[in-house]
């Protein structure tokens, strides 16, 4: 074999190699990257969760807030600068208020779909995040382990596979594309 042909050959298969690598790097770093983003979302409805009575406070006076922030046009006139202050704070508590709005009603989607699955784990699921973070009168996780029989590392357990399938309602396709 020539020289020529030999080095065409070694040429060829590095290419082949390097493009090989260059791909399962990228495919790797892609999974890394959906993962990373599954996570957050995960994290972002235990952050939800966690401040859920937070917000439902927050919420109750929002309304009545908003109605008062309603001011004349003819007050601003002058500090153009200030209506742009109220309408971003008007703006706060109303994404605040559709938020809340959203989280209850997705809550009460999981609850059925826990209800109607048939199964008392989902059930227990369910009552695990409500005592946790939704019931007006908050139960420590030793509490809610005693309340349903079960240890406590469970009670942690149910709430991550319940904040998993939240996140999928609350999130959307988004979530479910990140499970894979």
């Amino acid at each position: 074999m020539s020289n020529e042909k030999l080095l065409e050959q070694v040429a060829k298969v590095s290419a082949e190699t390097a493009v090989k690598t260059a791909l399962e790097y990228m495919e790797q770093k892609q999974l890394k990257e959906q993962k990373n983003r599954r996570d957050m979302r995960l994290r972002n409805t235990k952050l939800l969760l966690k401040h859920y009575r937070s917000f439902v406070l927050h919420s109750k006076d929002l309304q009545i807030e908003l109605d008062e922030l309603e001011v004349p046009d003819d007050v601003f006139e002058e500090m153009h600068s200030n209506e742009l202050v109220v309408e971003s704070i008007k703006r706060s508590k109303k994404r605040t208020l559709a938020m809340v709005k959203f989280i209850d009603q997705m809550l009460r989607v999981y609850q059925v779909l826990c209800e109607e699955s048939g199964r008392d784990e989902e059930v227990r699921k369910y009552k695990t995040i409500f005592y946790l973070y939704i019931s007006p009168e908050k139960l420590s996780a030793e509490e809610v382990s005693e309340r349903h029989n079960i240890d406590k590392r469970t009670v942690y357990k149910d709430v991550n596979k319940a904040a998993e399938a939240l996140s999928s309602l609350v999130f959307g396709i988004d979530s479910i594309t990140m499970n894979r």
